[in-house]
């Protein structure tokens, strides 16, 4: 449910510690801040230092749909930036937090000189896909109320506490499908 990748984060933090280093910038979004909007030209990849956010797509019904919650060493911006792509979807800090940025030119450049930058996108990116898929067929498979279930039994593991509509969202039911789940579940 919420991803994180130190190896990302420790290979970053070292870039960022090196006497010369001008491109790194660490930046803070309190709660509630869009670090990213669908449809809209990314001039930015970040990798998350603290807090967690919400990758979600917005649909023309206004309902959201929660790809993925990312939080420590996540990269944010990359397939865009690979692309040269409008956001894919919207990055909102769920938490207080900090994000090291840097321009695509400088994220293009690390991926021709750093090997193991490289190594370490194309294995998030594989992990990824992966999650992605595996989730889809947890979805098809078990039934809503099983769903939630284990999102209640990963959020407390994990020490977090999401509304009811990011819930919802994040499964890909609506309020009133998660609320008969959640009863079900109680009784």
């Amino acid at each position: 449910m919420l991803r994180t990748n130190i190896q990302f984060l420790s290979f970053i933090e070292e870039l960022y510690n090196e006497p010369e280093q001008k491109n790194i910038v660490l930046r803070t979004y309190p709660k509630g801040t869009l670090l990213y909007k669908q449809d809209e030209m990314p001039r930015r990849v970040s990798i998350l230092k603290e807090g967690f956010v919400k990758c979600f797509n917005s649909k023309e019904n206004g309902k959201d749909y929660i790809f993925e919650f990312l939080g420590k060493g996540e990269i944010i911006g990359e397939i865009e930036a690979l692309r040269n792509i409008k956001c894919l979807c919207s990055v909102e800090a769920v938490s207080d937090t900090q994000a090291y940025t840097f321009a695509t030119s400088y994220f293009k450049s690390l991926l021709e000189k750093e090997h193991s930058f490289s190594n370490l996108l194309l294995d998030e990116l594989a992990e990824r896909i992966y999650n992605t898929s595996s989730r889809a067929a947890y979805q098809q498979l078990y039934t809503i109320k099983y769903a939630v279930s284990k999102l209640i039994e990963l959020q407390a593991k994990q020490n977090l506490q999401l509304s009811k509509s990011d819930m919802a969202s994040y499964l890909g039911v609506d309020i009133r499908s998660l609320n008969r789940a959640l009863k079900e579940l109680k009784d």
